[in-house]
């Protein structure tokens, strides 16, 4: 029998608890693709989708040294989430003996997950759009992007439809894929954004943030607060907008004419008692006459 590390410098294998097998130097592609976990797995079997899909598990495997069984329960997972779907055979491939091949491809949510260069485009040109403007150049076309999103709202016009003026806002936020809706906290209302398509760049261009900050002020007509991004790292964006109590009602003894009040007849009896320099001395001193005795 042969020693264990004779054993891994000879087959040059690494046989993982999992039963999957990932081969060393001599396999270029698995060191490319970086196999290292089920992520990076995966992330692999994407890349390799993308780069020559369709695919069948065979090729994959053969691809990243990797056990046909171990793709197979990888791509089972990646078509459980919607990634992967069974596809026709590329073009120019036969299918041999015994049972068909099954091959796979990427879906149109599987794409969507891929990391596009649009943030590094739309930061180059604020970037840009900053040394030919400067700084205000930047708050304009920030502002003049929310106030795009918003358009077609109506602005508060008293404190009854704030509340209604801050779920349009909401609304117009989720159609524009911020996927924001509204909750009542306290004696106000949030405003919650749970995804922001240009986080990125707003890490950079806080200005972004800013303007939403500033037209939602303007339209509720009332100081809105940000409380949290996402671009600092927060799970949402979240505005807190605080609800004006509308002016209480009159009193009704306020609102009465004062000529038109009738007199109490109680009030005129005690009106016309005597005050006390009209009682007798002895009701007026009991103390000094019992004093002369």
């Amino acid at each position: 029998m042969l020693a264990r590390g004779n054993q891994l410098r000879h087959t040059r294998v690494v046989k993982t608890m999992r039963g999957d097998v990932v081969r060393g130097e001599t396999m270029p592609d698995a060191a490319h693709h970086g196999v290292h976990a089920d992520g990076q797995t995966r992330a692999a079997v994407i890349s390799l989708l993308v780069e020559d899909g369709p695919l069948t598990a065979g090729e994959i495997a053969d691809r990243l040294g990797i056990s046909a069984a171990g793709i197979r329960r990888h791509l089972d997972a990646l078509t459980a989430a919607g990634d992967v779907e069974e596809a026709s055979p590329a073009f120019g491939q036969r299918g041999g003996r015994g049972r068909p091949a099954k091959w796979f491809q990427l879906t149109a949510v599987g794409r969507g997950k891929l990391r596009h260069a649009y943030d590094d485009l739309a930061g180059a040109a604020m970037r840009k759009l900053r040394d030919l403007g400067g700084s205000d150049a930047v708050a304009d076309f920030a502002r003049e992007r929310v106030e795009r999103i918003v358009d077609g709202i109506d602005p508060a016009t008293d404190p009854s439809t704030v509340a209604g003026t801050v779920t349009e806002i909401a609304e117009a936020l989720t159609s524009a894929g911020y996927s924001a809706n509204t909750r009542q906290v306290g004696a106000g209302m949030q405003i919650c954004q749970h995804h922001c398509p240009v986080a990125h760049v707003a890490t950079e261009f806080p200005e972004l943030c800013e303007a939403e900050t500033a037209v939602f002020t303007e339209l509720l007509g009332t100081h809105v607060q940000r409380l949290a991004t996402i671009a600092n790292g927060d799970c949402a964006c979240t505005t807190h907008v605080p609800l004006p109590h509308p002016d209480p009602p009159p009193d009704a003894t306020a609102r009465s004419d004062p000529e038109e009040r009738q007199p109490d007849p109680e009030e005129h009896q005690h009106s016309t008692t005597p005050t006390s320099d009209a009682q007798p001395a002895s009701a007026r001193h009991p103390q000094s006459r019992k004093a002369s005795r």
